[in-house]
């Protein structure tokens, strides 16, 4: 009797020992498998919220030989908030086996807003320094011409609000798509690169010249000058809030529809890399 009464003890505490051992092995597991809630993804990678500083990194991941490409390395960071590139490498190589569609059309976004990006789009004035310009993160904050809706760009204030008076450049190369009057956007021009971002100048004052849909623009090309245009159905109508650019970035998903893009971490980054010219 004594002996079955140990033998009892000593399988209930075999018992234990094996759920402590299993319930560590689930958590374990569970903390290296990779979900991916697409929508959710879908949502961050349009938010674009990067630290200053971060593309520069992933270059240099890439430049010493790491495992993907600095695309892939900045999806991985939006999707884990990871930084350290062997975490990033384990997540990327997890995220490419188990969802490899969804990974290549995730990198795939992020190659097409920055891969191409040389230029800031307002030009730097090497004999004026008061021509100044200043931005915030305005992206999807609230506007109300037209209905509520989020504001899909930043807008590139001026330190001097006058019209016709700050160049404005292409970031990138790429092909002239939409030119004219958009009651909201007042007159602006679009330019497709080839990798696929649409990057939108709007409310300009003035144009460079006689753009047509198809005209090929190089990066640092003047577009035009900012403005205040738009706000009305009447073309050429100014005056409704004060001079700047407000640019955004739009791509296309896999079913074709248009998303935009929140330009302020691209914008960071092109901060710093301004054509320079008189005005």
């Amino acid at each position: 009797m004594k002996e079955k009464k140990l033998l009892y003890i000593l399988l209930f505490f075999v018992s234990v020992i094996l759920d402590i051992i299993l319930i560590s092995y689930i958590r374990r597991e569970s903390e290296t498998m990779v979900r991916l809630d697409a929508a959710a993804v879908m949502q961050t990678l349009r938010n674009q919220q990067i630290p200053e500083g971060f593309y520069e990194q992933c270059i240099a991941y890439e430049e010493d030989g790491g495992d993907y490409d600095r695309y892939a390395y900045l999806f991985g960071y939006l999707y884990s908030s990871l930084t350290d590139e062997k975490e990033l490498s384990q997540i990327l190589s997890r995220l490419k086996d188990r969802y490899p569609s969804e990974y290549e059309r995730f990198t795939g976004y992020e190659r097409a807003v920055w891969s191409q990006l040389a230029l800031f789009p307002v030009a730097e004035s090497v004999n004026n320094d008061s021509n100044t310009v200043v931005f915030e993160d305005s992206w999807m904050q609230s506007r109300t011409f037209g209905g509520e809706r989020g504001h899909e760009g930043c807008d590139i204030m001026a330190s001097l609000n006058v019209r016709g008076h700050y160049p404005i450049v292409s970031v990138s190369d790429g092909v002239v798509e939409k030119i004219g009057w958009l009651t909201q956007g007042g007159y602006r021009i679009g330019v497709r690169s080839s990798n696929g971002a649409y990057y939108y100048y709007a409310h300009l004052y003035d144009y460079a010249k006689d753009f047509t849909p198809g005209d090929q623009v190089r990066a640092g090309e003047l577009l035009g000058f900012m403005g205040d245009s738009g706000y009305s159905e009447v073309e050429g109508t100014v005056g409704n809030f004060d001079v700047h650019l407000h640019f955004g970035i739009y791509l296309n998903d896999e079913n074709g529809t248009e998303f935009s893009v929140n330009s302020y971490s691209i914008l960071k980054y092109l901060e710093d890399k301004r054509v320079r010219c008189v005005y």
